[in-house]
Order: structure tokens, then C-alpha cells, then sequence
């Protein structure tokens, strides 16, 4: 008789919600997880009849749970997830059509659906047609599946409009993601300003465009007793204005994204489109204050900013090149840098590409619990690999990270119980 019942055995389980770290496994039986803990620790735990899959002692934990990618092709966007261990994800709507209305919020979930790969979960567009003028359907579109509202890679400039959008979805206790840069003063930029961006004879884009819109948009969030979320937080001042905004009990949270714990300015030496992102990479002392911001908890997760781009539009003169990284399938690996370099346990920086983007979303991901979908991700913390852009199981190659060696490899990835990847398969 075929059976539904799998038991992930002799695994080093983790667990980052609920801080477990021990010699373990996990029983699934169909789509949801059956049992986990000490006792799935070998094959005399495991019921009979089941499947059995040894872990030979590699570690085994929730998905990954990355709460910023934008799709290009979508089949080509869950590939990439599940090759870097992502089983939910949250997709931001400048799609096209883009995401503002109830039928493309709905659209987007069945496509994904029928992929049968990494769950893919909309943002709701703040304003239609992500023009920063009137405000979208919000609570239509949450009705509809949109997990969140944002304007995705467009800042909302209007302070009138930003305080209706926070008020509003306040009523419906729904988030607003901000893409925190002043569009005026980023506006023929290309680089953060400085001795580089001088150097290299890039205009430059100065780091205050970032924390100006933090500052308005906490004060914002205050007056409207609203629910903000920072995207990609990159500068010493930014962090330092969500900190102490948290401090005063505004209702705040932001993520940053690896090149900004990773890699500075220095990336974009000899004008490698690759590391032109946006916001763009930053000073030494900045990306030091991103990791500061990770270790203390003010930033509350890490998101890959997955942003998929043709080869056309990044073999540019650099000022031409269109921003942005690729970033779903090393977010571990990067991730990790965190743990090995020191400044954080492997708990922790799971929370941050687990726990707490799950929670921050309200996404049923991210942690162990009996009777919660089998999302799972199989990794070697230590195993030691080098970036290469032409061989990442992605369409577009645009990563900030080609040639960088790294450490930590996804060894199995499972989606409701199924396996989804496998390395050389």
C-alpha cells in the first residue's frame, strides 16, 4: 500500500520560533507536518510503513519565507525559490497588469498555485496603477489575498497620500511597505554619494533621501495610529530612525536584504552593473550599521529583493543599466555570512528568513507545528561553494553575489510534503 506518511530522520532540527535546536526530525503525512521533535531523532521513531529520508545529520528547518521578490516569469521565479530553499514568498505588484485590483490579486495566486512549487503570495498595490495618486481598494484587495500594501520599487511621495493610505488600512489592521527613498533627491542618480560615486564620475544619490522618508513616514504612522513597514533599510540614519521610533512605541518594523549586510560601495568598483541595485550599496561604515541593526533586533527581517533582469538591460553603460539583483537563491548563503563571521546565532538568523517574516506577513510559514503545511528546507550550514551567476537554477543572472565564495547549501526543499528540489536533479 503507497503511503502519505514521510519521517525526515537523524536531522539537526531547528526550529527558530521556538528557539529548538536538537537532534531530531519531522513526520509529515500528506501536505501538513505530522510530528516533529527528539523522538523522530531515528528510524525507531518513525511509524511504520512510512518513508524514510535521513538527514545524515544536516539541518532541517522551516522554509524560508522571503517577504520581497519581484516576478518575472513566475515559473522561472518558484524555480529559483526552491533552489535556494524558499518555500513561501511574497511578490510585490508592479507586475502587469499591476497587482491594484481584486481579479489580478486572485489571478496571481491561482497561477502560482498551479505551479506547485514555492507558495507565492501578492502585495496589494497602495495607490492604482502605482501612480502615488489615488488610493487603491485596499480592503477589497485583502479580502482578494493581498497579504500586504505597498508601491513596491516606487517610494509614495505624496505626504497627503501616504497619511490617507496609513489611516485607511489601519481600519482594516492591514501594513504599508514603504520604498524609503525622497523621490526628488534620488531622481539621475545612480550611486549612493561620495568619494566612489566621485571617483568613478557617477551622480550621486545622498544617503538622506533615504532617512527623510523614514522620518516623515514614522511621524505619519504616528499621527494615524497607522502600521508601517520599512523595505531595505541601508543607512546608519534610517536604522537609527526606526530605533528610536520603536523606542517611542510607534507601530514600525523594516527589513534589509543581504547586499546591504554583504557588500558596500566598493561592489561597484569597476562599474559591475550587477551591484547596481536600489536602493544603491553603500559605505563601509554603513553596511557595519546594517548589521548592527540585525544583531540589536531593529530590523526585523531579511528579504532577498529578488529582482530579475534580461542581459539587455544590465550590459549598459552603468548609468543606463536598470537596478537590481537577483537574490532568491542565495539568500541562505548570504544570510549565513551572520552566523559564521560571528555576529549572530544560527536560531537567529534563521528567525529573520523564517519566523519573522511569516509573522510580519501573517503567512501560515515559517515554523514547526503540528498540523501546519510540510514547507521544509534540508541545508549544510558549512559547505562551502562559490557564486556563479550562469549556473543559479534562475532565468535572469543578475546577482550582486557572482563570484563570491560562500558557505551553506539547500540539500532538499519541501513544499506540502512533496519534494520540490534536490541539487542535480
Amino acid at each position: 500500500m503507497a503511503t502519505n506518511k514521510v519521517a525526515y530522520i537523524n536531522a539537526r532540527l531547528l526550529d527558530a520560533a521556538s528557539k529548538f535546536d536538537a537532534p531530531g526530525g519531522v513526520l509529515t503525512d500528506g501536505e501538513a507536518i505530522a510530528d516533529f521533535g527528539a523522538n523522530l531523532a531515528d528510524e525507531k521513531g518513525a511509524p511504520k510503513g512510512a518513508i524514510i529520508i535521513d538527514c545524515a545529520g544536516q539541518c532541517l528547518s522551516p522554509g524560508l519565507v522571503d517577504m520581497r521578490i519581484e516576478i518575472g516569469s513566475l515559473a522561472a521565479t518558484v524555480a529559483a525559490a526552491v533552489s535556494g530553499g524558499v518555500t513561501s514568498s511574497v511578490c510585490l505588484p508592479n507586475t502587469d497588469p499591476v497587482i491594484d485590483d481584486m481579479s489580478v490579486v486572485e489571478f496571481v495566486a491561482r497561477r502560482a498555485r498551479k505551479q506547485g512549487m514555492a507558495k507565492v503570495y501578492p502585495y496589494g498595490a497602495v495607490t492604482k496603477g502605482l501612480a502615488g495618486v489615488e488610493l487603491a481598494e485596499m480592503g477589497l484587495l485583502a479580502e482578494s489575498g493581498a497579504v500586504a500594501f505597498t508601491d513596491g520599487v516606487r517610494a509614495i511621495a505624496d505626504a497627503q497620500v501616504m497619511r490617507q493610505a496609513l489611516s485607511y488600512a489601519s481600519t482594516f489592521g492591514l501594513m504599508i511597505v514603504q520604498h524609503p527613498e525622497e523621490p526628488s533627491l534620488v531622481a539621475g542618480g545612480v550611486a549612493t554619494a561620495g568619494e566612489t560615486a566621485t571617483r568613478l564620475g557617477l551622480s550621486g544619490i545622498p544617503t538622506q533621501a533615504e532617512v527623510i522618508m523614514v522620518e516623515r513616514d514614522v511621524r505619519l504612522c504616528e499621527l494615524t495610529n497607522g502600521r508601517l513597514h520599512i523595505a531595505h533599510v541601508s543607512t546608519t540614519e534610517s536604522i537609527d530612525a526606526v530605533r528610536q521610533a520603536k523606542k517611542r512605541g510607534v507601530n514600525v518594523t523594516c527589513d534589509t536584504a543581504p547586499p546591504y549586510f554583504a557588500l558596500n560601495e566598493a561592489a561597484i568598483g569597476d562599474y559591475r552593473t550587477f551591484a547596481k541595485l536600489s536602493p544603491p550599496l553603500r559605505a563601509e561604515s554603513d553596511r557595519q550599521a546594517v548589521v548592527e541593526g540585525l544583531v540589536d533586533g531593529t530590523i526585523d527581517a531579511i528579504a532577498s529583493d529578488h529582482s530579475p533582469r534580461d542581459e539587455e538591460s544590465k550590459r549598459l553603460p552603468f548609468a543606463q543599466a536598470a537596478p537590481g539583483g537577483i537574490g532568491l537563491n542565495t539568500l541562505l548563503a548570504i544570510s549565513l555570512e551572520l552566523y559564521h563571521n560571528g555576529h549572530m546565532g544560527l536560531l537567529d538568523v534563521l528567525a529573520l528568513i523564517t519566523s519573522a517574516p511569516a509573522q510580519l506577513m501573517g503567512l501560515p510559514a515559517g515554523r514547526l507545528e503540528k498540523g501546519a503545511p510540510a514547507d521544509l528546507v534540508l541545508f549544510d550550514p558549512d559547505e562551502g561553494w562559490k557564486v556563479d551567476a550562469d549556473s543559479l537554477v534562475s532565468k535572469a543572472k543578475n546577482s550582486p553575489f557572482d563570484g563570491r565564495p560562500v558557505q551553506g547549501r539547500v540539500l532538499r526543499t519541501v513544499v506540502d510534503g512533496r519534494t520540490v528540489f534536490e541539487p542535480g536533479e
